[in-house]
């Protein structure tokens, strides 16, 4: 059985960077935990830190080569939470002024946070010039081109996807079993949990005793409304053959 058909990698990176999970910064010497940050449909990113960070004071002097990593993180707790990273590496230069303002205004516009209005009073603005992406999932690790990044578009449930995750595990226990008939036989007997959901299907995660292992069930069909989500998710359950494979 072949694998089944999942998002293109650079489609899964402007997934990622929708969801704007965890985020650290990290330059030359250590990691740093921006107070904000965004990154752009054209793979630039923003950055905002306390004005006394050293990285601050070296990038105004001059760009500094850094890489930035966005954790994309299951919204079930799961004891191996994170479901795929991104890093974007490229050079950091502080704005000022103007410049940080305005940049301020284009986060705010996607992703507001009362934190911005620290900008050019505790708080300093970075923008980060991309050179390369990586993507890090169950799939494995893939260089995704910048001009891949910015003509993907994010799944279009992924503003969804947690709310929904979240209400399967804790209300619907009998649909993630009724799913679990699916798994592989040599992962029967571990822990099946609900890890990902997209246009083109379902993915569980099975918490065996000794490793973690992600399944991802197809759907029948690409799918782009909630209706067609619910259909799909009753043929799963219901059908008794189904195209799933393990991928982790």
């Amino acid at each position: 059985m072949g694998r089944p058909p999942a998002p293109h990698p650079a489609e899964r990176a402007r997934t990622i960077a929708a969801l704007g999970g965890r985020a650290n910064l990290v330059p030359a010497a250590d990691r740093v935990t921006p107070i904000v940050h965004q990154l752009h449909g054209d793979g630039s990113a923003a950055v905002v830190l306390p004005d006394d960070h050293p990285l601050v004071a070296q990038a105004r002097s001059g760009e500094v080569s850094a890489v930035l990593e966005l954790a994309d993180l299951a919204p079930v707790p799961l004891r191996e939470p994170v479901r795929g990273l991104l890093w974007v590496t490229g050079w950091l230069r502080a704005l000022s002024g103007a410049e940080a303002r305005a940049e301020a205004v284009r986060i705010s516009e996607s992703r507001p946070d009362p934190r911005l209005l620290d900008v050019g009073h505790d708080t300093t603005v970075l923008v980060l010039r991309p050179a390369s992406m990586v993507l890090a999932d169950g799939a494995g690790t893939t260089s995704v081109s910048l001009e891949q990044f910015a003509a993907a578009d994010p799944d279009p449930f992924c503003h969804y996807e947690a709310e929904w995750l979240r209400h399967l595990e804790l209300r619907h226990a009998d649909v993630v079993g009724s799913l679990s008939r699916h798994v592989p036989d040599d992962l029967r007997g571990g822990h099946i949990r609900p890890l990902g959901l997209d246009r083109l299907g379902l993915r569980l995660r099975v918490e065996a005793v000794n490793a973690d292992h992600d399944v991802r069930m197809a759907f029948s069909r690409p799918i782009a409304t909630p209706q067609e989500l619910s259909g799909e998710l009753r043929r799963l359950v219901g059908c008794p053959f189904l195209a799933a494979r393990r991928v982790g």
